[in-house]
């Protein structure tokens, strides 16, 4: 994958270009984790992931959770399939979309802006918290946190009609 971008830190990045940030989408934390497996399969270092992935045993699942395991939900969960779904193909991703039967990696995104000195102390937190409920659910899941920073020595976000700067 030499020469090749990332397509989850594409994403991150093209929350913040040529659009409004959306300060509480929570969705936009799923968008960017979901891209996490997308760029593990690219990668192409585990045949063993690779080939469940084509196979559609392991998928990503949108719902963030475990099927039947009570937990709060995570921004990108993925692991193996529940055996009476369908996995659900997306047009250019490789990693189909179901409900999963356990996690096996789960992911947490943050995005830190203004008065991140504030800020670090509840992500940290957070991202703790995460990795609690993601072992909740049985198993020993490889537990990511990815951590964006807006750099932009200015920047307006948006939260329905009010914004920010």
């Amino acid at each position: 994958m030499s020469g090749t971008s990332f397509a989850l830190l594409d994403t991150f990045q093209s929350l913040f270009e040529g659009q409004k940030y959306e300060h509480r989408n929570s969705t936009l934390g799923d968008l960017v984790a979901s891209q996490l497996y997308e760029d593990l399969v690219k990668l192409g270092r585990s045949p063993k992931l690779t080939e469940r992935v084509k196979n559609r045993e392991r998928v990503v699942n949108v719902g963030n959770k475990a099927v039947g395991k009570k937990s709060r939900r995570g921004d990108g969960t993925f692991g193996e399939l529940v055996p009476t779904v369908v996995a659900i193909a997306e047009e250019g991703l490789l990693v189909t979309r179901g409900e999963i039967a356990n996690i096996e990696i789960g992911a947490e995104t943050k995005i830190l802006a203004k008065a991140m000195i504030k800020q670090i102390d509840r992500v940290i937190g957070d991202l703790i918290r995460q990795v609690e409920e993601f072992r909740k659910t049985g198993g020993q899941p490889i537990c990511v946190g990815i951590v964006g920073v807006n750099a932009a020595p200015a920047y307006t976000s948006y939260e329905g009609d009010r914004n920010h700067r």
